[in-house]
Parts: structure tokens; sequence; C-alpha cells
């Protein structure tokens, strides 16, 4: 098996030789031998589990512990295990496909709910308490939305908050796609979009920031932002399965 010094696997991937160093720190590639002089020895499974980290951490996406199995499935394949790290790889492209259903059911939940296919509010105002508790959400989230400008509520002569059926269909889309993990900056995009052009693509809107945008997070462009992920998990089972064989006797030398 060939053999590399820091520098050598560094430049051989693309990488500064300190993420090397912080890749061992980080328990994402086993801890190399080391000459008398100190000097580390990284073998072919050093380079190809490098290779494969790299490839698990562009996945941006962080809802439900997504970031957090990927780390772990790192390790695992750090450790040799590459049939564990093959089975966690497995159930991790799973949740991300659920992750990814969810968000487009939230989509045809709210085209639902925008073409009045939602007969359940009657015509009564609400108070916030009385809101929240309709919708099952807490006070805070709905304080959120409000302070973030999902949603402009009109007030009583004597201050009190009331929402009216169409400020309570309006929650009821927040709520789907919030539940779903779009951002709240990626909702007020299309609900602000709906307002000027009803017409709008919702599926396009809720997945493109404006070029104006100063911050555009993961989730401002969340069904893009799956279809990479499910991408790269399904590079990763192939990277894995090639490791197992290649490494399969004894993974380190």
């Amino acid at each position: 098996m060939n053999t590399y010094k820091t520098s050598e696997i560094a430049h051989s991937i693309g990488i500064h030789p300190n993420t090397v160093r912080l890749y061992e720190e980080l328990e994402l590639i086993p801890k190399p031998e080391r000459k008398a002089n100190g000097y580390r020895i990284f073998t072919d499974f050093h380079m190809e589990q490098i290779k494969f980290a790299r490839t698990a951490l562009k996945v941006e996406v962080l809802q439900n512990g997504l970031r957090k199995q990927a780390i772990t499935i790192i390790k695992t394949s750090a450790s040799g295990s590459f049939s564990k790290a093959i089975l966690l790889t497995e159930h991790y492209l799973h949740q991300i496909k659920n992750e990814q259903k969810n968000a487009e059911e939230a989509i045809e939940i709210t085209k639902d709910l925008l073409s009045g296919n939602d007969q359940g509010i009657g015509t009564a105002f609400f108070t916030r308490k009385e809101a929240a508790n309709f919708l099952q959400i807490s006070m805070d989230a709905l304080r959120n939305w409000e302070m973030n400008g999902l949603l402009t509520v009109k007030r009583k002569q004597n201050g009190y908050r009331v929402y009216t059926n169409e400020d309570i269909l309006r929650l009821k889309i927040i709520r789907s796609l919030r539940c779903a993990n779009y951002s709240l900056s990626a909702i007020l995009r299309m609900l602000n979009t709906l307002s000027n052009n009803p017409e709008a693509d919702i599926r396009q809107v809720i997945d493109t920031p404006k070029e104006n945008d100063d911050i555009i997070s993961v989730c401002d462009k969340l069904l893009t932002s799956l279809h990479y992920a499910e991408q790269n998990a399904e590079i990763m089972l192939t990277h894995l399965e090639k490791m197992k064989k290649q490494f399969a006797t004894n993974p380190t030398f």
C-alpha cells in the first residue's frame, strides 16, 4: 500500500495540510502511524477516507439530526467498520427522502389551502391565545412569525390582536411549511410573491432566493439542498462499497 506525507496527501486531494490534521483531531480519519522523527505516515485508506468525509460534509441540511448522522457515518468508516457505515448511510438516505417528501407535501397543502379547499375555520375571530390553540402552535411561534413579517395582525380599539379567517388561513400555510423546515425568509418570499401574483409557481418561488438577499441559508432553498443531499448520500454509498472491497482485510496497512 502507498504511503504519503501530510503535505502529499493534502496536495493530492486539494486541501490545506491543517485540514488533514483537523480531520485526524476530529477522528474523521484514523490516527496515522508516525516515523521516528514524528512525521505522520498516511496510507491509501487515509486518502480515500478523507475524500469520503469531504463528500459527506458537503451536505448542508442540518434539520432532524442529519448533519450529526453524517459525522457518525464518517467516524464509523474511519474505524474500518464499512458494513455498519453502509447501513447507517442507507438509513441516512431514507431520512433525506422523507424530508423531501415532507417538503413536497407542504407545498401541496399550501396549494390546497390557497385554492379554498380548507373549510374548517368558520367565521369566528380569534385572540392570539385562541389562534395558537386552534392551530396547535405555541404563542411564541406566533409572535416570532409576526415579528419576522409573515403576518400583520389587526387590533381592536382596546389594543388586543384579532385574527381573522384570512389570518388563520395564512397561519396554516406558514405552519405547514415550517413543519417541513422551510425558512422564515423563504416563506415570506413566497407569501409576498403570491400577494402580487397569485398565479406564481409556489414550488419555484419558495426554492429560489432573490439575488439581492444578503444572507441565504440552506432552508431558503430547501428543495434544492435536499436534492443535493440525496445525490451525496448515493455517492457515499458507492464510495463505502468501494472501500469495503479495497480495504476489507486491513484498512490501515
